[in-house]
């Protein structure tokens, strides 16, 4: 049966008007203005949408989902409920896992095991390390968004500290490489320099970002560009934090020319180095989170189209494992359930336009990974779609969680519009507040 959503309030490329969507099979078949309804509506399940708002479904690029091997954090069957509750309908999953996602038999298997338990839409990066440059000709570059380097150490401990090696892999390939960029030097030289001046009790959560500090963070990236530059490869440079970084992107080229191109993660544009005093280990990431003016810096890198997409590096850890202090407490926290509203609040504090986070979270994470038929309200392509209530005054509690490590660090936030209904592949997935357990999304393929 054919589905019509009617009386919606749709924000698409750019605008936003009423209108409807008519929904066959996997796919959006008619896209209509005002009251108008196609032909083929007749007998379709309705969907009255009157007062809200119709979106593409999010695209993550960089999520942790922890299988195989690391399941006591989350798993790809519990992350993707949480994905589908916020309105994230596709996402790429990290090789840093238990085994490492670094041959092809393990890429497989993480494919096979996403077809059976993912509510959303799936697809994995390949990891490069120190000794498995041979595996990159076994790749199929239609079915993984790019090949993902360490050039910082973080979980899962892939760093490529091989001059030579890192060399090979940006020159070996066609695919993107998608880089973690932090100068380990720094952050040793920084640690030590720390570990001098008082003893390692002492260095508390406000510690981090004085160790991954910005020099760590830019002295890498402005590397990784030059090594890409230098070699005509496409570079993809993940969770960027600082202001000093924003150099080393271009807004004067269209995306689908951009040879460098940036992500910000949602934690980035939200929290500053002022809420650790509050927050503390719960908002320990790597890169860090920096000043409130990196962080200004990094919502205007998004208005004048400077930084190109927004992800949430979504990493869960168990709460236990989240105490210590900054050398101990793991880093890395749960945000894919509250990334699309943590955006649109924004928006509504004016920070951004709704218009702006749709490009930036959906169309813009489609055209960058040149996904097919993705990302946007289009006749033809994928019924990968959001309904958000702008009226919904709600509170984040660890009742309404559906992480698997059961918390978050947005707990206590007040938010003013709330995920009603996610679609995927034109099947309804999440529904107030309800996962459909039957529902699976399918491969990403890439053109």
């Amino acid at each position: 049966m054919n589905t019509l959503i009617e009386n919606a309030q749709i924000i698409n490329e750019g605008r936003t008007f009423a209108g409807s969507v008519l929904i066959s099979g996997e796919y959006i078949v008619a896209v209509c203005e005002g009251e108008a309804r196609p032909v083929e509506a007749v007998g379709a399940q309705i969907v009255d949408a009157r007062g809200k708002w119709l979106l593409p479904g999010v695209i993550d690029d960089q999520v942790h989902f922890r299988e195989p091997g690391l399941t006591h954090k989350g798993s790809l069957a519990s992350e993707s409920r949480a994905a589908v509750a916020g309105g994230v309908t596709s996402y790429m999953d990290m090789p840093n896992t238990n085994p490492q996602t670094t041959t092809l038999e393990q890429l497989e298997w993480k494919f096979r095991r996403a077809t059976e338990v993912s509510s959303a839409n799936y697809s994995f990066y390949f990891g490069g390390t120190n000794d498995n440059l041979t595996e990159l000709h076994r790749l199929d570059r239609t079915c993984i968004p790019g090949l993902k380097l360490f050039l910082g150490s973080s979980t899962g401990n892939m760093l490529i500290d091989d001059p030579e090696t890192l060399r090979r892999f940006f020159s070996e390939t066609d695919l993107l490489i998608a880089v973690h960029a932090e100068k380990e030097e720094i952050i040793r030289r920084n640690r030590a320099y720390y570990l001098n001046l008082y003893d390692k009790e002492a260095l508390d959560i406000s510690f981090h970002p004085r160790i991954r500090n910005e020099e760590a963070c830019y002295a890498s990236s402005a590397e990784a560009v030059e090594l890409a530059v230098s070699l005509g490869t496409r570079l993809h440079l993940l969770h960027l934090s600082t202001a000093k970084e924003l150099n080393l992107l271009n807004n004067r080229i269209p995306l689908r020319e951009k040879q460098i191109t940036g992500e910000v993660c949602v934690h980035h544009l939200w929290f500053s180095d002022e809420d650790y005093a509050t927050r503390g280990n719960r908002i320990k990431w790597n890169p860090a989170i920096k000043t409130a003016a990196d962080r200004t810096a990094l919502r205007a890198s998004l208005n004048d189209n400077t930084m190109d997409i927004v992800a949430t590096d979504h990493a869960p850890h168990l709460m236990a494992e989240k105490t210590g202090d900054c050398l101990t407490a793991a880093s890395g926290g749960p945000m894919i359930q509250h990334s699309l509203v943590a955006m649109l609040e924004l928006a509504l504090q004016g920070v951004f336009t709704k218009e702006r986070v749709v490009e930036k979270m959906a169309h813009h994470p489609a055209d960058l990974f040149r996904i097919d038929r993705r990302g946007y309200i289009r006749p033809g392509y994928y019924a990968d779609l959001v309904l958000i209530d702008p009226q919904d005054t709600w509170t984040v509690s660890s009742e309404s969680l559906l992480y698997q490590c059961n918390w978050s660090p947005l707990e206590g936030q007040v938010f003013h519009s709330r995920v009603w209904k996610t679609f995927v592949n034109g099947q309804p997935v999440y529904a107030d507040g309800k996962i459909s357990d039957g529902v699976r999304g399918m491969a990403l393929k890439y053109v």
